[in-house]
């Protein structure tokens, strides 16, 4: 038997001893039994949960707040440009100005979007942060959902090494499970491509060293904005 014939064997054998185990569904695994929800604190839970796989977080309150941390953050990440989406809330933070201000460069999504590929994807590529809000971030798992609609391109979270989440606790759902159901909700409009990020990318190995930041953000923060 040839080295490949003995490999195949193996596999089918393998197969073979597979199928006798087959999944046995838990009744008691229903919607209700497995809510988990988002505790009494539900910005609290979700940092908690961010914060535990690697994500860095805060929560301030008020607009003048959120610009003192914005400026501390730029001034420990020193990006020379930045990839932004077009969004009220960063809008109301202005962002542009206080990127502007800092005479970092600013690559609007809304506007790379109508470039020609040779412009838009030279700009995406080379900068240094990214910055979006969210459609919804999950308490119980410390995730963000990023639906990609004009102007808010997916890779803005994840082309850049850094990246700043900027969200509003309305945004925050409790669990999982509400998540799906706010899909389920827009599901006439849902856009091609929905983005879950739960902490910075992770690699890991056959030998099972965990590697940070290879195919995505190494370096990723959330700033929960109160009013």
């Amino acid at each position: 038997m040839t080295d490949r014939s003995e490999f195949l064997a193996k596999v089918r054998e393998a197969t073979a001893r597979g199928r006798a185990h087959r999944v046995a569904l838990n009744p008691q695994a229903t919607h209700a039994a497995a809510y988990v929800g988002g505790g009494d604190d539900r910005i609290a839970t979700f940092l908690n949960e961010w914060i535990a796989v690697g994500g860095q977080g805060r929560r301030v309150t008020g607009v003048n707040e959120a610009r003192q941390f914005l400026d501390d953050f730029f001034n420990q990440i020193r990006p020379a440009s930045a990839l932004c989406w077009s969004h009220p809330l960063l809008e109301r933070l202005e962002i542009g100005r206080l990127l502007s201000e800092r005479q970092i460069a600013i690559h609007r999504w809304d506007e790379l979007e109508r470039e020609p590929a040779d412009a838009r994807w030279p700009a995406a590529f080379s900068a240094d942060l990214g910055l979006t809000s969210v459609d919804w971030a999950v308490a119980e798992t410390g995730t963000l959902a990023l639906c990609s609609h004009p102007g808010q391109g997916r890779v803005v979270s994840l082309l850049p090494p850094a990246y700043l989440a900027l969200i509003e606790p309305s945004q925050i759902v409790p669990d999982l499970f509400d998540l799906f159901e706010r899909l389920e909700e827009h599901k006439a409009n849902l856009p091609s491509n929905v983005t879950l990020v739960t902490g910075p990318s992770k690699t890991g190995d056959i030998e099972l060293k965990l590697t940070t930041g290879v195919h995505g953000p190494g370096n990723v923060h959330v700033l929960v904005v109160e009013t």
